[in-house]
């Protein structure tokens, strides 16, 4: 938004932060543009393979990213300062909000099951490039590597130590499993309306993992944030130029019902085929619920008015 031209002022939301963030090859390259840094953490570890085991015998496929945590990450990245005293922003055009709450609305979550995360000793070295990630019974475990010799566990849909004692492929390589944090959501979530108009913020719109947020075992959620990032930057300008507010608006909303789409019914092949149990057939069923849910939103909406021009936004006849 500051690069469109826009006056912008940052208020600070402060939560706890995430201790390690594995941004894919792909992830990476999109940031590593966005801010024109393209050795943007090439000196941090990587992750090379893929160990899986899911509904089958664990197979091992080549995998790119890099580790760093949510710290590392914003002391990497430019940011523009809260405004001077001396020039405050009384009452804001448009909010941005990137974290919740947003002024209204509910979420809509799709399923029913949490995660928690504990820092564990890795017994193999080979681990370091490792990721891994096993289906069991009640759940399922995807460990990425740390510093050295220690990696980050995450556990969804039971007990750390209950789903370690099904596994045969992560637990074997872990041990001395640390303190365990606070259960978070793990099912897919979006927020509606994604945009509005508030009294003490003029009009607002949502984005980030407040607005919508992806189940972890896509490992999709680092570059979907950036990309509405993006989207909800390049509507604000389009707004501030002139352009059809209310088109707009609903094109970004459209955009981001269907980006959770097509993050629900990926999400149902996995758990479909993760287990037979009822733990996964109840979170595939609530996947494919909230697949038709979307699908009726959809519905009611037009078709696309407008496509993204490296960060602008143009009307679709224009791009064609």
């Amino acid at each position: 938004m500051a690069g469109a031209g826009l006056r912008v002022a940052i208020e600070e939301h402060h939560r706890p932060s995430v201790p390690t963030i594995m941004l894919s090859d792909s992830a990476l390259g999109l940031i590593r543009s966005i801010f024109d840094r393209p050795d943007l953490f090439a000196d941090h570890p990587r992750v090379a393979r893929r160990m899986i085991a899911w509904g089958g015998p664990p197979v091992i496929v080549p995998h790119g990213a890099v580790l760093a945590s949510e710290d590392q990450v914003l002391a990497a990245l430019p940011a523009i300062g809260p405004m001077p005293v001396a020039a405050p922003v009384t009452t804001p055009d448009f909010t941005a909000y990137a974290a919740s709450p947003f002024p209204v609305g509910d979420i809509r979550i799709f399923g029913d099951r949490n995660a928690v995360a504990a820092k564990v000793r890795l017994r193999d070295p080979a681990c370091a490039q490792d990721v891994r990630i096993e289906a069991v019974a009640d759940g399922w475990l995807y460990l990425v590597p740390a510093q050295a010799g220690e990696g980050w566990l995450l556990s969804v849909g039971g007990r750390i130590d209950a789903l370690l004692s099904q596994s045969a492929l992560i637990a074997p390589g872990v041990d001395a499993v640390g303190a365990v944090s606070t259960p978070f959501t793990a099912a897919p979530r979006l927020h509606l309306p994604l945009y509005g108009r508030d009294d003490g913020a003029g009009e607002w719109i949502g984005c980030g993992t407040a607005a919508l947020g992806f189940d972890p075992i896509c490992g999709d959620g680092t570059a979907q944030s950036v990309r509405e990032a993006i989207l909800a930057s390049a509507v604000i300008a389009a707004i501030a130029e002139g352009g059809d507010r209310a088109a707009l608006l609903t094109h970004y909303q459209s955009m981001l019902i269907a980006a959770m789409r097509r993050h629900l019914l990926l999400c149902a092949q996995f758990y479909a085929s993760g287990g037979q149990g009822d733990w996964w057939r109840a979170q595939h069923d609530a996947l494919m619920d909230g697949h038709r849910w979307c699908t009726a939103l959809l519905a009611k909406l037009p078709e696309p008015r407008f496509v993204l021009d490296g960060l602008r936004l143009i009307p679709r006849q224009a791009a064609a």
